[in-house]
């Protein structure tokens, strides 16, 4: 996989922008067809958006990473930029590039299955157990990204589809893992709404658990001349109760 910085920056914020709209297109469509579809078995629907999401994330990574390092996650940049992978000027432009891309994915969704363009969520996710998830989450996807990335950087798409396709099912809160995604996901009253109120403490947590990662794998492991991230994350959600 190439470094990102062999495009120009307007290059690696389209590619950011497309490629976090396409994935937030894919979890949120797939949690609205795989409810539709499910006929009310809730573990029927999160299987099938499961799968949607994980191999939409390889796609997407194998596609966008020899571009922009296919980060779709504000947290995946911030820790490549503490990494020495990104310049640290070209992070504000990568993280509005993402979160824009987030929401114009969420309007795609809602369009394709007749929906208003954004509508709040009335989805509760509150209380720390659901804020330590998404700890454990983000913290697991950059412990992926970084052990990957220095031995192995041609599994990262693979490693990190299947990191979250897991993470779906062993945490609390299914694991957004992406300050992107979240706030994107406050934005639409479907299978994968956050309350906008709830947003916050799980954009802190999951800033916390890559800071840990990184951290923790800057010990464990040398760092790399380059290191090209890429990943992104997020996941979907069971039906509010």
């Amino acid at each position: 996989m190439s470094s990102p910085g062999q495009s120009s920056i307007g290059r690696r914020l389209v590619s950011e922008a497309v490629g976090t709209a396409l994935l937030l297109a894919a979890v949120v469509g797939s949690g609205i067809m795989g409810e539709r579809l499910a006929g009310g078995n809730v573990a029927v629907a999160l299987l099938a958006n499961t799968l949607a999401t994980g191999a939409a994330l390889v796609a997407l990574i194998l596609t966008f990473g020899p571009i922009s390092g296919a980060h779709f996650n504000p947290a995946v940049t911030l820790a490549d930029a503490s990494r020495g992978g990104l310049a640290w000027a070209e992070v504000p432009p990568y993280i509005v590039a993402q979160i824009a891309g987030a929401f114009i994915g969420v309007a795609a969704a809602h369009l394709m299955f007749e929906l208003p363009l954004f509508f709040a969520s009335r989805h509760a996710r509150t209380g720390s157990a659901q804020a330590f998830s998404e700890f454990v989450a983000t913290f697991g996807l950059l412990a992926v990204i970084w052990g990957c990335a220095h031995s192995r950087p041609a599994a990262v798409p693979f490693a990190v589809a299947a990191y979250i396709t897991a993470a779906y099912w062993f945490t609390a809160s299914t694991s957004f893992a992406n300050p992107a995604v979240t706030l994107a996901r406050s934005a639409t009253d479907t299978f994968a709404g956050i309350r906008p109120a709830d947003a916050s403490a799980f954009i802190v947590a999951q800033l916390l658990g890559a800071a840990a990662a990184t951290a923790l794998f800057r010990w464990l492991l040398p760092p790399p001349p380059r290191v090209v991230v890429a990943v992104a994350p997020l996941a979907m959600d069971r039906e509010p109760a």
